[in-house]
């Protein structure tokens, strides 16, 4: 199997981005708009690999995969149920749990590359 890259993730226009639509449990006003590109998925789609753009608002979140994410771009604020506050900016490096729960909140646009498993 071949390796599968992406250059220049950070510099990509966003008119290139498949549109996925707005989140799917807004909270609130904005609502957050999504799109982004899949680079890489394996044969069962239980592995991706993809770039992520979102714009503000707020959701509620449940990781149902282990995520691991770059953030290229923009800034948000996770609220973990139990009320832990997790602030995301360009430049983290960051991993969320298959099974986490709380809230997103996009402050300003976000997009990240991203690996879900």
């Amino acid at each position: 199997m071949p390796a599968h890259i992406l250059e220049n993730a950070a510099t990509l226009d966003p008119a290139t981005f498949t549109d996925w639509g707005t989140v799917s449990k807004p909270i609130g006003e904005p609502v957050s708009k999504q799109s982004g590109l899949i680079f890489f998925q394996n044969d069962d789609k239980t592995s991706e690999m993809g770039l992520w753009q979102c714009t503000p608002g707020t959701w509620r979140c449940e990781v149902s995969k282990d995520e691991f994410f770059y953030v290229l771009d923009g800034n948000a604020v996770y609220t973990e149920d139990d009320g832990t506050v997790t602030e995301i900016n360009a430049g983290m490096t960051c991993a969320f749990p298959a099974g986490w729960k709380g809230d997103c909140t996009v402050v300003e646009t976000i997009r990240k590359v991203y690996m879900v498993r």
